[in-house]
Order: C-alpha cells, then structure tokens, then sequence
C-alpha cells in the first residue's frame, strides 16, 4: 500500500460521463512520478482526488493515511502542495513576491490582515532563493515573467512543508529556454532526499526531470501502464496513449518522444541499437 497516496478502484463520473475508470495507482515514500496522457485524458481530475479538492464517485482514495470521506480535509490539504495554472489564477498580479508564498501558510491567495513570524518569513526567502527568484520579492507577482511566476508558484507550494507536491503542468505557456530552466529547477528537487514526493502531471515526455522514477500514462480515465520510467515509457505504451504510433528516445536522463517515421538516420539507427544518438 502506498504510504502517500493509496488510489484503489476509483472512478469519477458526472452525468453519463465517466472521468476516471476503475484506476488504481500507489505511491510511495521518495518516489518522483510523472503522469502522462492527451487532453481529456482524466489528469486534472487525478490531481484533484490527490489535494483532496474532490470526492471518487466510488473507490477510496487515501492520502498520507487518511480516507477521503473519513477525514478533515481542511486538515489533510496542508500536506499537499499544489501548483497549477486554476490557483495561479486566483492569485492577484498586484500581489508582492513575498506574500505570494508567505500566504501559503494561511491556504490564502492575497495577503489581507493576517500575521506572520519572522521564521515563516525566513523560510519564504529561501524558497524563493532555491528557485532563483529571491531577487524578485517586491515585484509584483502580475510582472514577472511566465517562467518567473512558474517557479514562485513552486516555492508556494512548498511553503507548508508538505508529504507531497503536485506540479500540475507547469511547463504550460514557456519557451523553450524557460522550460529548460524548470525542468533544472525540478531536477535538483527531484535528487534532494528532503523534498516531498513529487507528482508531475505533463503532456510531454521531454518536460520529465532528471531524477524521476515513475510514470503513469492515462487515456480517456483508463490507466495505461504504470511503473518505474523505464518500463512504462515504452513506444507501445506511449502510441497506445496519445493514438499514434511513436518513436521513444532516451538521452542520459531526458526523454524525447515523436512521430515514427520522423527520426534521422542517426538518431533511428541509434534507437534501433538501443543507444543514445547524442548526450543530452
């Protein structure tokens, strides 16, 4: 059983519609996990089960040991960090830096009458320093750049210490080089043994960080194929996914993922060998 998160069975439906279909899924302590899968594939429903913002329609879902329908989840969503594109939309562009994930404390977004002590102070700082945006704490939030505002939303979300943290697409909306440096960011994260579990829900394989270990690749609310990386992002896997067939790569701790039939000679001759065409 999964020390963290624990899904058995569980299935989301609204209406007619089922959302998620019978998915059961384990996580456990220091695992990294990234869940793959196409639009309407369930991944915003999963992440909402996980931060215990939502209820199965049957099945359980546990979280840090505790049942949802058997438990507080006021209580339980502290220990859930969650950073997505819904909460950064609540946050107010005329809000500082600072308070952005001071406020994390209070589960707010927008600083009002509340207090705060100098130690949680201190260690907003440091978070903003680990994501290399401790230059930006009285800049307002609005002004940032999208990869700036990304990785302050990350800081937010560790603000309370959690057991787990729930990274829901944050690679949506940057360049390349502002992708590149969150998924850095991310990689020291991943390889730090004091950070949480960490649950990072993509479209893409190349946005997996170095130091993940697990995958679950969903398609329309079904579970794929679950496991450690290696044996979950496969081409059958990954074409059976996204419903076209494709080419899998490997480079040292990064993956690439295209259409079959659109690698160069090079690159198909070193997939075939099952060697890496280049270090990445």
């Amino acid at each position: 059983m999964g020390d963290v998160l624990q899904f058995d069975d569980v299935t989301v439906r609204r209406g007619k519609k089922t959302i998620l279909d019978q998915v059961s899924w384990s996580v456990d302590e220091g695992e990294r996990w990234v869940v793959l899968g196409p639009n309407g594939a369930g991944k915003t429903t999963l992440v909402q089960l996980a931060a215990a913002r939502m209820h199965p329609t049957s099945g359980t879902v546990e979280i840090i040991g505790e049942r949802l329908g058997a438990v507080d989840v006021f209580e339980l969503r502290p220990m859930v960090g969650l950073a997505s594109a819904a909460l950064a939309d609540r946050i107010p562009g005329g809000e500082r830096v600072l308070d952005v994930v001071l406020t994390a404390s209070y589960g707010v977004t927008g600083r009002w009458r509340e207090s705060y002590e100098d130690l949680d102070t201190a260690r907003a700082r440091d978070l903003l320093a680990a994501f290399g945006v401790a230059a930006f704490e009285d800049r307002y939030f609005g002004s940032l750049s999208e990869g700036e505002r990304k990785r302050v939303q990350i800081a937010r979300a560790l603000m309370t210490d959690p057991e787990v943290l729930i990274l829901d697409e944050p690679g949506a909306g940057l360049d390349l080089g502002g992708r590149e440096e969150l998924v850095g960011a991310l990689g020291e994260l991943a390889g730090d043994l004091a950070s949480p579990v960490l649950v990072l829900i993509t479209h893409h394989v190349e946005e997996i960080p170095p130091g993940f270990t697990d995958a679950m690749l969903l398609r329309e609310g079904q579970v794929v194929a679950a496991g450690p990386l290696e044996q979950s992002l496969t081409p059958e896997h990954l074409s059976r996914t996204f419903g076209l067939e494709l080419d899998v790569q490997r480079y040292g701790q990064r993956w690439s993922a295209r259409a079959a039939g659109d690698l160069t000679a090079e690159a198909r001759h070193a997939h075939d060998s099952g060697i890496s065409a280049r270090p990445f």
